[in-house]
């Protein structure tokens, strides 16, 4: 067979084995995370609640991103009503839960302590082994002819599943460096309202001083002897 005939064969069976890997890989999910920002007004507790299942695992950060002390309660609580983390009033937190049992995890947020600041919350869920029970090995029925490849499946699996979880620790990154330039930004703008504030107070207060200074200066030299003619 002429070399200019193999070439495109063994090409186009390369390309079959990837999307095919490609279709496999799309079921495999092993990760899930997701991010949210709510307000929570002052004197509630908002609560949110996650299902997993046995030896899975979840991981959230949380940041107060606006709002009088940028504080905050936190708690987690298993199905069965177990306390398995409390913060006191913090701004921010990182926690991970290992599942133990199956059910509804729950965590909430409280800003009952205070009575008149609401608070800007992001948070993040992050998911691990959350996948339904299956044979990691079924996607090895629908490939066919890998004889034909020096590249074994089993390698381009490992780089795939490599790149993918750098790529999601990536975007988890950036999520929670964007959250932080956030609660930056919103500490500087309300610094920048009580310098203002501040200033004008100040400057009112000079003038009534000057005001008062001249007005007495003035009055040391004022003749109050009365003119007799």
């Amino acid at each position: 067979m002429e070399p200019a005939r193999i070439f495109p064969c063994v090409l186009s069976v390369f390309m079959s084995l990837i999307l095919d890997r490609f279709a496999v890989l799309a079921a495999f999910s092993q990760a899930a995370d997701s991010d949210f920002t709510f307000t929570l007004p002052p004197g509630r507790k908002e609560c949110f609640y996650q299902t997993m299942k046995e030896d899975a695992s979840l991981e959230i950060e949380y940041q107060v991103l606006d709002g009088a002390g940028l504080d905050v309660d936190f708690f987690i609580s298993s199905p069965s009503g177990h306390l398995l983390f409390n913060d006191y009033r913090k701004s921010d937190g990182v926690h991970t839960v290992e599942a133990l049992e199956m059910g509804d995890y729950m965590f909430c947020f409280d800003n009952t302590f205070s009575t008149i600041s609401e608070k800007l919350i992001f948070f993040e869920l992050i998911l691990d082994n959350m996948d339904m029970a299956e044979d990691p090995d079924d996607w090895k029925e629908y490939i066919h002819g890998t004889d034909m490849l020096d590249m074994k499946l089993e390698d381009i699996m490992d780089t795939i599943n490599n790149v993918k979880s750098r790529l999601g620790k990536s975007v988890q990154i950036q999520t929670v460096l964007r959250a932080f330039e956030a609660r930056d930004r919103n500490l500087q703008e309300s610094n920048f309202d009580r310098v203002n504030l501040w200033s004008v107070v100040n400057l009112f207060v000079m003038v009534i001083v000057s005001a008062v200074q001249v007005y007495l200066v003035r009055s040391l030299f004022e003749d109050k002897r009365k003119n007799r003619t």
